[in-house]
């Protein structure tokens, strides 16, 4: 089945309030699992997290690890604000940006995690280049993302085995994000392309991907940790807008 790109920002009202609401708490903690099982040894890494939605991902990992400076990031305000509102005790810093064209400087991330924004993008080419461009040696890639069925039928059958219960809203987003969404094989190329070899990309589930590991370019050791990382320029020079 070829891929049919879905609008790259969520900002329409309805939409950003629907997904908030929607109760995602156990594919939540299970990405948030697997992101400790292989990074959680890692000292106390700057960890941003590309596509944070209403911010429940990176505010469980900000509580799982305090001493990790957890940074949530999203290009839809909307998106951002009620992260924010998300947050109670949780102050993490929130950035509003463009994940394929981040106001941060080169090599300062020791994680660059992200789930569920992969398909949202209609060419992930600048996206995975920025992800090395950030990366700082020594540093580590967990991503998880829908994979495209065979099929608008196979679809179908998916967003009603786990999402049937949901608003009917909700299951058109699902559906359209899952003819959206990349192939193990295409995830594979693009990585490659970007110069991020090292990287693992394998199926996680009936229908997500994973993509995990250090890039071959950033395997040598790193001292950088979120206490001795200078986050207040970005590549231009320019101060980094956190809110």
């Amino acid at each position: 089945m070829k891929r049919i790109p879905e609008p790259e920002i969520m900002d329409i009202t309805d939409e950003v309030a629907a997904y908030a609401q929607a109760d995602f708490s156990e594919v939540n903690t299970a990405f948030v699992n697997r992101l400790l099982e292989l990074a959680g040894a890692l000292g106390s890494p700057i960890a941003l997290d590309l596509g944070s939605g209403p911010g429940d991902i990176p505010l469980r990992l900000a509580r799982a690890r305090p001493r990790w400076r957890v940074i949530g990031s999203d290009y839809s305000w909307p998106m951002l604000a009620t992260a924010r509102a998300n947050s109670g005790a949780t102050q993490i810093p929130w950035l509003g940006a463009d994940a394929k064209a981040l106001p941060l400087p080169d090599a300062v991330i020791g994680i660059v995690f992200s789930n569920s924004i992969l398909h949202h993008i209609p060419d992930p080419m600048p996206f995975w280049c920025e992800v090395r461009r950030i990366l700082a040696p020594g540093g580590w890639v967990f991503l998880r993302d829908l994979a495209r069925p065979e099929s608008p039928e196979r679809a179908a059958e998916i967003v009603q085995i786990y999402a049937g219960h949901e608003s009917a809203l909700l299951q058109g987003e699902y559906y359209r994000s899952l003819l959206a969404a990349f192939t193990v094989n295409e995830v594979r190329e693009q990585i490659a392309s970007a110069g991020l070899d090292g990287l693992c990309v394998a199926m996680a589930s009936d229908r997500h991907l994973d993509v995990w590991g250090t890039p071959v370019a950033a395997q040598q050791p790193s001292g950088l940790n979120a206490d001795n990382a200078d986050m207040q320029t970005n590549k231009r020079g320019k101060p980094c807008e956190f809110s």
